[in-house]
């Protein structure tokens, strides 16, 4: 196993830096099945006999096991390498994906929490921060460009995800009709999906990670040094254990958690919600199969807003842009909760716009901690920061789950239903929106230091984009 060393993963010369983003695109594809998540929601409390929180709570683990195991693995993997952690991401999501369709066909839920929830969050959380400082160290001149390159593959795994599993579960259960009202997947269907997504994801996320490779590391001193080792928004290159114990740090969490619940607000109720927001009588005018088009759409829209807003960072900053994401995202909020459901047109547009700004954060985010602390540390720092990822990954859910729940039961919601939790959202976007402003450079006490007290030699300062 010693293939998976780092040290045999740096790059010979001549290297190409542009293979790396393909490398990292085939773990975020993969893992971004999880944003697929809600095609299966109807048919599992079907299934399962559940109501709606319950089978909710299994994205909601994914999500919270993603952030804890990205908080606690990124300095394992700086210390080891972005290969071995894509290969033990592999493991884990596709293990995962096997587990919880086992789980299915015994209908077993617990087994179902532990194998997509417990073991597949952690490989997503593994996944999801195994090739982003590697990014960065390959691409310091277009840190925003390169992390959206990648990031943006998270956001468009549902774009795959969700019309194969759909085409999945069809080939799987004849009786399964998408184009019907109302229809569900029987049991053995839903589970036989997951065993074969569990199988073609670790194809995929395997090849990723024999593609991956990190930079030859340049002797210390010299111009090639003091290039990767970029330093941060006034020359900050500081440490994880210091990062944590910043306001900075703090601030900008908050902002990550708000930007993330209010975009989990509409991911993970996104098939039902088309459903349910045009909803004549006791049935809807939207069919299973056009709301996991809409999944598939609203995964364009993420996909999309990584890379684009990621880059568009690089030149306008990052405090702007996250204004752009927070203070338009909450005016798009309430046109969602006041005029969303006078057409399907008005309600997508909207919903892909706060989507391109949910992804677009995401993406931005290890450019924004590269401006405050440098590179010294930053995956690891991106790791402790996913914790707000985890913590929206709970509160989104339960906000909208428990308000919709109070409302009626589901399969026979309105739009009404909906607008207190959209208005919670719009309420946790101006919080982020006023934390985002607070942030200021990092304090010069925090900085990593040599014996004699001195700042490394390989620190070059640099304003940076924020």
């Amino acid at each position: 196993m010693s293939i998976l060393d780092r040290e045999r993963t740096v790059a010979g010369p001549g290297f190409n830096r542009w293979l790396i983003p393909p490398a990292a695109l085939a773990v975020h594809l993969s893992i971004g099945q999880v944003y697929a998540f809600s095609v299966f929601k109807t048919s599992l409390v079907k299934h399962f006999d559940r109501g709606l929180t319950p089978i909710a709570v299994i994205f909601s683990i994914a999500i919270v096991m993603l952030g804890l195991s990205a908080a606690f693995g990124g300095t394992w993997m700086e210390r080891n390498g972005p290969r071995k952690a894509m290969v033990v991401s592999a493991l884990c999501f596709s293990a995962g994906l096997l587990i919880g369709g086992l789980g299915i066909a015994t209908t077993q839920l617990w087994l179902l929490y532990l194998g997509y929830g417990v073991i597949g969050g952690i490989g997503l959380g593994i996944g999801y921060i195994s090739p982003v400082s590697t990014l960065i160290k390959w691409f310091p001149d277009r840190p925003g460009l390169a992390t959206g390159l990648a990031i943006m593959g998270f956001g468009g795994g549902a774009l795959i995800a969700s019309p194969v599993s759909t085409q999945l579960m069809g080939h799987f259960d004849s009786a399964y009709d998408p184009t019907a009202k109302g229809a569900t997947a029987s049991g053995s269907a839903v589970a036989s999906t997951f065993f074969v997504l569990g199988l073609a994801y670790l194809v995929l996320m395997l090849f990723g990670a024999a593609m991956v490779r990190v930079p030859p590391e340049a002797p210390a001193g010299s111009a090639a040094a003091a290039k990767k080792a970029t330093a941060g928004w006034g020359g900050a290159q500081v440490s994880a254990a210091s990062a944590i114990r910043t306001p900075q740090f703090f601030m900008l969490w908050v902002v990550l958690f708000c930007n993330v619940t209010a975009g989990i607000g509409i991911l993970e109720q996104a098939a039902p919600m088309i459903q349910d927001f045009f909803r004549d009588g006791t049935s809807s005018t939207v069919t299973a199969a056009a709301a996991g088009g809409f999944v598939g759409l609203l995964s364009i829209a993420n996909m999309t807003g990584r890379f684009v807003w990621s880059s568009t960072s690089d030149v306008v900053g990052r405090k702007r842009i996250y204004m752009l994401y927070l203070g338009v995202g909450a005016v798009l909020y309430t046109l969602l909760a006041t005029i969303g459901s006078r057409s399907t047109t008005v309600f997508v547009v909207l919903a892909a716009g706060i989507l391109t700004f949910y992804g677009g954060g995401f993406a931005t985010v290890p450019a924004y901690l590269k401006d405050l602390f440098g590179t010294y540390e930053v995956g690891a720092i991106h790791g402790r920061l996913l914790t707000a990822w985890s913590a929206a990954g709970v509160a989104g859910p339960l906000i909208v789950n428990t308000i919709l729940e109070a409302n009626g039961t589901p399969g026979s919601l309105t739009a009404s239903a909906y607008r207190p939790a959209l208005f919670v959202m719009v309420g946790l976007l101006v919080v982020g929106f006023i934390s985002n402003l607070m942030i200021r450079p990092v304090e010069v006490r925090h900085f990593v230091s040599t014996a004699d007290g001195a700042a490394p030699a390989t620190t070059q300062p640099t304003t940076g984009r924020v």
